[in-house]
């Protein structure tokens, strides 16, 4: 990837849990001839100053990496721990191979503990087989800012449901996926922000997700400059949605570059 002077995030995947199309489905959205209709699951690329960042590791992420020209990660930071967000773990050997270092994970202490019981074969030692898992160093974090490279991280407590999740703010971009709701004391965090990802399943109402109204208001009383959605389902036709939205509204799509 080339070295860019201004801050910038990479949509790399912008569906649901299942992608767009899902397995088995003929509906609009997934026979659709739309480019920006095909969502990979969940995962976004920042580059801050140097810094070049991953947040998530989705299941498609070798592909998203090929596709948006993806040579190097500094580090990986997780939102959760769930399947769509993690599964594509495996895939951050070809960096150490490319960077000749380990690359450092930074989540939750819940999240990085379901991260290493999922991937335990990436965490123990293998002296007959070195080759066979990535390199990863697991860093804890909790609700404080932290600092990677010079690059000042502030996580952003998010409810997934029941769950607690993180989003990232950096500098003016935040990234809040995974949510159905922002508590008070988080949103004073995501004050000044101009540049917003946000949770927006579907038009239909949700237990662990924001739907598409929801989203909406929280995006209003957010007041970014320009607000993305993303996490899609397959109810959400790019374009006829795109047209129905406020001003400075618009879904994400993969392969999206933004500035901030």
């Amino acid at each position: 990837m080339p070295e860019r002077t201004t801050d910038e995030v990479v949509i790399l995947g912008s569906g649901t849990s299942h992608g767009v199309p899902m397995i088995g489905c003929d509906c609009a959205v997934c026979t659709s001839d739309d480019p920006h209709d095909r969502r990979t699951r969940p995962s976004i690329f920042v580059q801050v100053g140097e810094q070049r960042l991953l947040i998530d590791t989705s299941p498609e992420l070798r592909v998203q990496c090929i596709d948006n020209g993806i040579d190097r990660v500094d580090a990986v930071l997780f939102t959760h721990h769930h399947a769509d967000h993690v599964a594509g773990l495996d895939d951050l050997r070809r960096f150490n191979w490319l960077m000749k270092k380990s690359v450092p994970l930074y989540g939750s202490q819940r999240t990085l503990e379901n991260v290493r019981r999922m991937f335990l074969y990436a965490f123990e030692r293998a002296p007959d087989s070195p080759h066979s898992r990535p390199e990863l160093d697991l860093c804890t974090i909790d609700a404080e800012p932290f600092v990677i490279g010079g690059v000042t991280v502030t996580p952003i407590p998010l409810m997934h449901g029941p769950l607690p999740v993180l989003g990232f703010r950096f500098r003016a971009f935040a990234y809040c996926t995974d949510c159905n709701h922002i508590p008070e004391s988080s949103l004073r965090l995501l004050d000044g922000v101009n540049v917003l990802v946000l949770d927006a399943l579907r038009r239909a109402p949700h237990p662990a997700h924001f739907n598409l109204e929801q989203a909406m208001k929280m995006a209003n009383r957010i007041g970014a400059r320009a607000t993305y959605f993303t996490h899609i389902a397959h109810g959400l036709a790019h374009e006829a949605t795109c047209n129905e939205l406020p001003e400075g509204m618009a879904l994400a799509y993969d392969g999206q570059r933004i500035t901030f």
